[in-house]
């Protein structure tokens, strides 16, 4: 589990490399893992006031109700119902902040990561 990275996985990468050459000719600036904001989003547009979040699709429970797992005990259920409910949490503080907030799943980006960036172009320009 050590050699599990929460920043700079492959799919962020990626995305970033996508958003960097559709965006940037655009006029859209972006900072990765900005601290100042609660949650830690992985990209954030800051002057549109836009945070962008890759979950992970175990980690933040995509169809964990479906899924039969075979990790045992009580910790790894615990612990993906913690984070989904800390992700409801981050995203209630930041939308009272005046911020928008987009999710989108990491199995996403590496699948169609062009609906993603139509997605995240969508909300920059409401």
């Amino acid at each position: 589990m050590s050699l599990i990275r929460s920043t700079n996985t492959k799919a962020e990468v990626n995305f970033r490399k996508i958003i960097s050459s559709t965006f940037y000719p655009l006029g859209y600036r972006y900072r990765i893992h900005y601290r100042k904001l609660s949650g830690k989003p992985d990209v954030v547009f800051v002057n549109q006031k836009v945070a962008v979040f890759m979950d992970g699709s175990f980690w933040h429970g995509y169809k964990s109700k479906n899924r039969k797992t075979k990790l045992s005990g009580k910790y790894w259920p615990h612990k993906i119902k913690r984070n989904m409910q800390r992700d409801k949490e981050v995203n209630r503080k930041l939308k009272k902040m005046g911020w928008k907030v987009v999710r989108v799943w990491e199995h996403e980006v590496k699948r169609s990561p062009e609906k993603v960036v139509s997605a995240v172009l969508k909300t920059l320009k409401e």
